[in-house]
């Protein structure tokens, strides 16, 4: 999916891992978004459909396999070159360990909640997105915090 020049048009693939009321997110590595936090992802890569683009990046990133369900949605962002990234957002489920480690352009991995995400700086409009497509009302909310119980 790619035209030549000022229109060029990136095919990219994101993955929305939400698993035990938790979403997985990674620190960029790399431009654009060093040092951001983001869903795993990157670019579709010549032959691959965007769920298997999807699976691959997560495994490279984050060390876990994933199964891929449905679009999430897509979103378009501006490349430091001046292309325009599409990215589409899959669901995946983790097969088999949860456990993650950061690889590939990833310089760490988090399973976090709501609350942790919007703790961290994260790449432009992620939680607003993630927000309207209604993934932060899958994670888990804050703990609440225990009151005594009264003693008889």
């Amino acid at each position: 999916m790619t035209d030549s020049g000022a229109n060029r048009r990136v095919a990219c693939a994101g993955a929305v891992v939400v698993h035990d009321g938790r979403l997985l997110v990674v620190r960029r590595g790399h431009e654009p978004g060093r040092g951001l936090w983001s869903v795993p992802g990157g670019r579709v890569e010549t032959g691959e459909t965007i769920a298997q683009a999807c699976v691959r990046e997560v495994l490279e990133e984050t060390g876990l396999a994933v199964e891929v369900g449905g679009l999430v949605g897509t979103v378009e962002r501006s490349s430091p070159e001046g292309a325009t990234y599409v990215i589409d957002d899959l669901e995946c489920r983790v097969v088999g360990s949860s456990a993650a480690t950061a690889g590939d352009d990833a310089d760490d991995v988090r399973w976090v909640t709501r609350e942790e995400l919007e703790a961290l700086p994260l790449v432009d409009l992620l939680l607003d997105t993630l927000d309207g497509w209604g993934v932060l009302g899958r994670l888990s909310p804050p703990a609440s915090p225990r009151t005594p119980s009264p003693q008889p």
